[in-house]
């Protein structure tokens, strides 16, 4: 098919000269006597070039111009200048014409204008497919990066998992090493001491389960509006009897006018019973024997009226390199102890929440661990109502 070209001049001698002459070069030539004419030829054929004399009445070229790459960037538009309107051709450029020939027009000098509107149309198309074919191959690329990534996780937390599942069957096959010489001997502290230990490996690998649930599906709190000191509380409780066993010394602190916040109890009870189990765990630390262990759980709230919990013990602490760890997968200090899904789950949570938590620690000196809700204002009590 032809390239389609607009011809555009006020005088019919020259339409119809340089149509013959656009045509014998195999274009599709169609005219217009003026700019309104052309532009509404324009917009109904799209031609790729424009071919359009400066000086025309009523909607002069530059006019033309500067209307078409208004409507079509791309189109290119070669002006036809007579003598003395030098200055005119230049001005058109400036309005992005691609090139000027002056009349009387010269065969090769339009072919060689024509030419280059050929080459810049050309260009445009050849860098239009180089744009999309790179952002094609930046996507595979990233998409086979992502995968990659995927991947390197995935495997990463199989072997994670792996090794923690090891250390609670180590922890088992103990336990049952324990029974067996209990059993074999008639001791009956070697059975008890055997079905201990058991029970706690039971207890670790059920948690873990768990945990690995929890942490894999995707929820939304189950928010209600709870005063921010009754989880605290509670979990006080539960752990009170546990922390007198370790010689642990438990501490409860609460703020006056803590108002009630909107929030998951059962989740935030989570998170609390998760840093309190390790503060216990910490001043338990044999880097720590010989200090009195003590834990503090505090209730308050920020400047801007957020609930605000603390958990503070004065045990083992952490150096910097394990305070940039402990919210990693199956990242843990307790050896075969522990599986490390404890602060993963509490981050977890919190993220759910919107809020944030954060960990200040020192090697010898404790460490302090900061959750603060994030503000609710009263259309969220509304809405609950």
């Amino acid at each position: 098919m032809a390239d389609k070209i607009l011809l555009v001049d006020d005088e019919e001698g020259i339409r119809k000269v340089l149509g013959i002459a656009l045509a014998d070069s195999g274009y599709q030539v169609l005219t217009a006597e003026n700019g309104e004419e052309a532009l509404t030829i324009f917009r109904t054929v799209q031609p790729e070039i424009v071919l359009t004399d400066i000086k025309m009445p009523g909607m002069d070229g530059i006019q033309l111009l500067q209307r078409i790459k208004a409507e079509n960037p791309d189109t290119e538009v070669i002006m036809i200048t007579g003598h003395g309107e030098m200055d005119l051709a230049i001005r058109s450029l400036k309005y992005e014409a691609t090139d000027f020939i002056t009349k009387p027009i010269n065969d090769e000098i339009l072919e060689i204008a024509l030419k280059r509107a050929h080459e810049r149309i050309s260009m445009r198309v050849k860098l239009r497919d180089y744009t999309e074919n790179l952002e094609q191959l930046v996507q595979e690329k990233t998409n086979k990066l992502l995968e990659a990534e995927r991947l390197a996780a995935v495997g990463q937390t199989v072997a994670d998992l792996a090794h923690a599942i090891k250390n609670i069957a180590g922890g088992l096959k103990g336990g049952i090493f324990v029974l067996e010489k209990g059993m074999e001997l008639d001791n009956r502290k070697y059975l008890s001491e055997g079905w201990e230990m058991v029970k706690g490996n039971v207890e670790k690998i059920t948690n873990m389960a768990m945990d690995l649930l929890n942490y894999s599906k995707e929820r939304e709190p189950d928010y209600a509006w709870c005063h921010p000191a009754e989880p605290l509380r509670d979990v006080y409780n539960l752990m009170l009897s546990r922390s007198r066993e370790c010689g642990v010394t438990l501490k409860l602190e609460v703020e006056e006018d803590i108002p009630e916040a909107w929030f998951d109890r059962e989740g935030i009870h989570r998170c609390l019973l998760n840093l309190l189990s390790n503060a216990i765990d910490a001043c338990l630390d044999a880097q720590c024997e010989g200090k009195q262990g003590e834990v503090l759980l505090r209730c308050g709230k920020t400047k801007g009226g957020a609930a605000e919990y603390q958990v503070i013990d004065n045990g083992c602490g952490m150096d910097a390199e394990v305070r940039e760890k402990i919210f990693q997968r199956f990242f843990s200090t307790k050896g075969s102890k522990g599986t490390g899904l404890g602060l993963m789950i509490t981050r977890k949570i919190i993220d759910e929440h919107g809020g944030g938590i954060e960990v200040e620690s020192a090697q010898g000196k404790g460490t302090t661990f900061t959750i603060r809700l994030p503000e609710r204002t009263g259309s969220a009590k509304s809405k609950a109502n």
